[in-house]
């Protein structure tokens, strides 16, 4: 079974900048779509983006597009989750996620149920 090890989580203030990484122990992210969701305390599970494997499409969530990027290394089987100028609101868990699936709509992504692997997740705090 897969591995995904999130990374890169940490306290930062309002308006500064992180990048997550996921390294997946075997190949994924050139051969699976890869997704970031999230989780603050008290809420649901949020998507926040996903790749495309054969593409490299890529779909966002209305609340990071044109903030966030994310972006894979095939060579080194990770997914990369850029953050820029952060809010106190991006505060949460953040979680990787493989998808065996496929969906010709990208936005199918976006739903949990899309993904059958995890990893354990990394903490993002962000600081007003």
């Amino acid at each position: 079974q897969v591995q995904l090890v999130e990374s890169g989580g940490g306290l930062v203030q309002a308006g500064g900048s992180l990048r997550l990484s996921c390294a997946a122990s075997e190949r994924s992210v050139s051969t699976y779509t890869m997704g970031w969701f999230r989780q603050a305390p008290g809420k649901e599970r949020e998507f926040v983006a996903t790749i495309r494997w054969s593409t490299g499409a890529i779909y966002y969530a209305g609340s990071v597009r044109g903030r966030y990027t994310i972006s894979r290394d095939n060579a080194k089987n990770t997914v990369y989750l850029q953050m820029n100028s952060l809010k106190p609101e991006d505060t949460a868990v953040y979680y990787c996620a493989r998808s065996r699936n496929y969906y010709s709509d990208l936005e199918r992504y976006s739903r949990s149920y899309a993904y059958a692997d995890w990893g354990q997740g990394t903490q993002v705090t962000v600081s007003s």
